[in-house]
């Protein structure tokens, strides 16, 4: 299976449309059945080549390749969606009428991580008074992922507040209420969370929502739950995305982590399997390396932790894309710890979110640098976040402090948390608070005998 996503990506990485291809040869060569947003290309392709002054045919060109990019994870596709929208904005009034352009290149903007272009696209279809919403959840998304936590909720207020105003209570709710479970869980409260993403599913069922959205409502509300280690409930979840969309990759790759959970490690590759095969994202490559590691497959998992490298340098994109993944994985494999560092920090240059500091936290961990390793698992855990990888790399930070008060606090939390968040590192949990426990008790022995 690694050696034939091996060639297939070597092939993917030689057929890379250049910036001036025709977008119908492009689609013409893709793999794969014909959806329903191929057909919508198609269409509004013979719409511009017939008339080719009209804006709002390559804004909705522009968008259904957007479109495709979430469908498939194939990052050529952001590179095909700006063009075609520089195209739409160059056409576009320069009125409340090119708010749709600007906010789809602000989607496109988020997809290849260059939060700060989206955040500027977002505030400029604000300014032209359309009343765009979408330029407000765009807005908060950009603040979230920079790591601006109060600006993001103040986006999402407004979104809320001019939605009840001009918008359906439906299209409202499917709009805002995931953005605001997700602050609320990285908040601390996973319960309302999970409250929000239910009410955001329904909103989405009932408004028709494309199949790609609504299987993403389903696997955020599966990490909801995975990180509360309700694995039952992750598992419909990830199963229901998977239902809505067959070809969701992250719901499938859900299911395989919560397989691999439950001791279903088979099952779990097979899983991964399947959404590697759709799209190799570093982060499920390298976790079913993890789970043949755990099955005493060594040859099969260093082959996954190979290609993980490989699709992380595959293209200029790619390395913008996986910074944080694989200065992570670097970390947990314990190699190439200076570039692991050198990509956390160039991680941080971009975006100052709490996970963000959590990985230059653990790649200063990893390298020994314990002190600098502390002050940034104190940024990374300022929002109180109860995410047991978090918890996890705090507390062996504090543990190689000689702060194992905080240190045994912290893994059991995580572990009270998920006690299966991670097939090693729960393990490795586990151990250390045994060996702080032990370390505690040779110095009560050591203070009663003096």
């Amino acid at each position: 299976m690694a050696k034939w996503l091996l060639v297939f990506l070597i092939l993917c990485a030689a057929s890379v449309p250049s910036q001036t291809a025709p977008l119908e040869s492009v689609e013409r060569n893709r793999p794969g059945h014909t959806s329903e947003t191929d057909t919508q290309i198609q269409i509004l392709q013979d719409r511009v080549k017939g008339v080719p002054s009209d804006y709002a045919g390559y804004d909705g060109l522009g968008s259904a390749l957007f479109q495709k990019a979430r469908e498939t994870g194939d990052i050529a596709y952001y590179d095909l969606a700006e063009q075609t929208l520089n195209k739409a904005l160059a056409l576009a009034p320069q009125d409340f009428r090119a708010a749709n352009p600007l906010v789809h290149m602000a989607l496109v903007y988020m997809g290849e991580h260059r939060f700060s272009d989206a955040l500027a696209f977002a505030q400029k279809a604000i300014a032209t008074g359309s009343g765009n919403l979408a330029a407000f959840a765009i807005e908060g998304d950009a603040y979230t992922d920079m790591g601006d936590y109060e600006e993001a909720a103040t986006a999402y207020n407004t979104l809320q507040a001019l939605g009840r105003a001009i918008s359906s209570p439906l299209a409202i709710t499917y709009m805002s209420d995931s953005r605001l479970a997700y602050l609320c869980y990285l908040r601390g409260d996973s319960a309302e969370a999970v409250r929000l993403m239910k009410s955001a599913i329904a909103a989405g069922l009932q408004t028709n929502v494309p199949r790609e959205n609504l299987a993403w409502l389903y696997f955020e509300i599966g990490e909801r739950y995975f990180q509360t280690g309700d694995l039952e409930n992750a598992g419909l979840s990830f199963q229901s995305g998977i239902t809505a969309d067959p070809n969701h990759y992250r719901s499938l790759a859900g299911l395989a982590k919560v397989r691999a959970a439950q001791g279903k490690l088979e099952e779990s590759i097979q899983l991964y399997q399947r959404s590697i095969a759709i799209i190799p994202l570093p982060v499920y490559v390298a976790e079913l390396g993890d789970v043949y590691k755990k099955l005493g497959r060594g040859n099969e998992a260093q082959q996954q932790y190979d290609l993980v490298e490989y699709i992380g340098h595959l293209s200029k994109l790619n390395q913008v894309l996986a910074n944080r993944e694989l200065a992570l994985f670097y970390a947990d494999q314990g190699i190439k710890l200076q570039e692991a560092l050198e990509l956390a920090r160039k991680e941080l240059e971009i975006r100052h979110d709490i996970y963000t500091w959590d990985t230059l936290a653990w790649v200063l961990y990893k390298n020994g640098r314990f002190q600098e390793a502390g002050e940034a698992t104190h940024k990374a855990l300022g929002l109180h976040t109860n995410d047991s990888l978090l918890l996890f790399h705090a507390g062996m930070i504090y543990h190689s402090l000689d702060k194992d008060s905080e240190a045994e606090n912290f893994l059991r939390r995580a572990l009270k948390a998920n006690p299966h968040f991670h097939v090693f590192q729960a393990e490795v949990a586990t151990r250390t608070l045994e060996d702080i426990a032990q370390s505690h008790n040779r110095d009560l022995r050591s203070g009663n005998v003096q």
